[in-house]
């Protein structure tokens, strides 16, 4: 049995090891073997105070841009291509000559017409004449009321031609003009998708789709709002509704893919008629100016909408916040400078910052950085919630 002593009394000679610190006899403990005389260290961590200001309450939502102008670019007319004048994918303005049919048809036809208008209007003159000599003659019962009828009828007929041979030349003249095709919109011009020498048709529905252009000042914003929302901004009851019965022009803030932050701003300019059963949802649009012109239709875009007045809210740094397997949470420091797991619901980034719905309170110190876990001891380093020097590690 005195093996087994030896190993008991060689095992208990060994230094215990809490927390990280090595405790052995003599070493930090007091000499008749009572509790430790060293302690744990507080752990430095950034800190910072919660920040409280007024905030509208506001909705977001996905939209996607749409040109407010968008034309499919067909002839009036029917023939070939003489010449293309513009650059594929470049800026155009209304009025600007895109594409040049073969116009020698239809400058004989033009000038065809010129001629009949003044074969009319020759005629005209002859049975003007001749209805002023027959005015005097059937006062002087020198011909019968008949005959004067005739003349009556002529000068009629005479002046009808000249009508309807001014409206050939018109016609001929539009028929002429439209054998250059215009662009009707300013914006920026798409492919030809016909080129020179190719015959195309004109004139109707059927007619050849040459090119599309597209308006690129300014863009609409369409997105679909929930029923809350629809019921904010359609009631004529709360003055969301102008006389005209339109919806009144209020600010949206934009953000495209990549964009940190709603940096542009918009005007609500219209809310459909109705909601959707299916998906109980209403489609609604926003105006978006683009000076630059660097937006294209097409591109998807996060739309906020602020659907109450301001009032005091809680905004704290993204880095700030935690997540485990029941949520989200945040480490709050106690007045005993211990650390407090916090659970939060969140809302929208509102300036850089995140909002904090639910869980903490004006004067709260929160964890930014440091490696910390609930009930430990910190030593904390207070920074202002949005000092950028602090911003952008996660805690580990």
């Amino acid at each position: 049995m005195n093996w087994r002593r030896a190993a008991v009394g060689g095992a208990l000679a060994l230094p215990l090891v809490v927390g990280g610190l090595v405790l052995a006899k003599g070493e930090g403990a007091d000499s008749q073997g009572g509790a430790p005389s060293a302690q744990v260290p507080a752990t430095p961590v950034v800190a910072a105070e919660v920040l409280s200001k007024p905030v509208a309450d506001v909705a977001e939502f996905t939209g996607v841009l749409a040109a407010v102008h968008s034309v499919e670019l067909r002839p009036r007319v029917g023939g070939y291509i003489e010449s293309v004048r513009f650059a594929e994918g470049g800026l155009v303005t209304a009025g600007q000559v895109l594409f040049q049919l073969d116009a020698r048809t239809f400058e004989a036809a033009f000038a065809r017409v010129k001629a009949e208008l003044l074969q009319a209007e020759e005629r005209r003159t002859l049975a003007e004449k001749r209805f002023e000599r027959g005015e005097k003659l059937v006062a002087e019962q020198a011909i019968s009321q008949g005959d004067f009828d005739v003349l009556v009828a002529e000068r009629a007929e005479s002046r009808a031609r000249v009508e309807s041979a001014k409206a050939a030349v018109r016609a001929a003249e539009i028929d002429l003009q439209d054998t250059r095709v215009r662009s009707p919109v300013s914006g920026r011009v798409g492919r030809a998708l016909v080129t020179q020498g190719n015959l195309v048709s004109g004139g109707s529905a059927n007619a050849t789709v040459l090119t599309t252009v597209v308006s690129v000042e300014p863009y609409y914003v369409y997105f679909d709002v929930d029923e809350a929302t629809y019921l904010r901004f359609s009631g004529t009851s709360s003055g969301a509704r102008g006389k005209d019965g339109r919806v009144n022009s209020v600010p949206v803030r934009v953000a495209l893919r990549g964009e940190d932050g709603f940096s542009r701003e918009a005007r609500l300019d219209f809310l459909d008629n109705q909601v959707s059963v299916a998906t109980g949802t209403a489609r609604a649009r926003a105006v978006l100016p683009n000076p630059d012109g660097k937006l294209t239709a097409g591109l998807y875009a996060r739309v906020r909408l602020e659907t109450g007045a301001a009032r005091p809210t809680i905004l704290i740094q993204d880095q700030a916040v935690a997540t485990d397997q029941k949520g989200r949470y945040v480490l709050v420091i106690r007045a005993d400078q211990t650390l407090e797991q916090r659970r939060v619901e969140l809302g929208p980034l509102e300036g850089g910052l995140r909002v904090v719905r639910g869980g903490l309170s004006a004067g709260e110190r929160v964890v930014l950085k440091g490696l910390a876990r609930p009930g430990m001891k910190v030593a904390p380093t207070v920074v202002a919630m949005a000092d950028s020097e602090h911003v952008g590690g996660a805690r580990p």
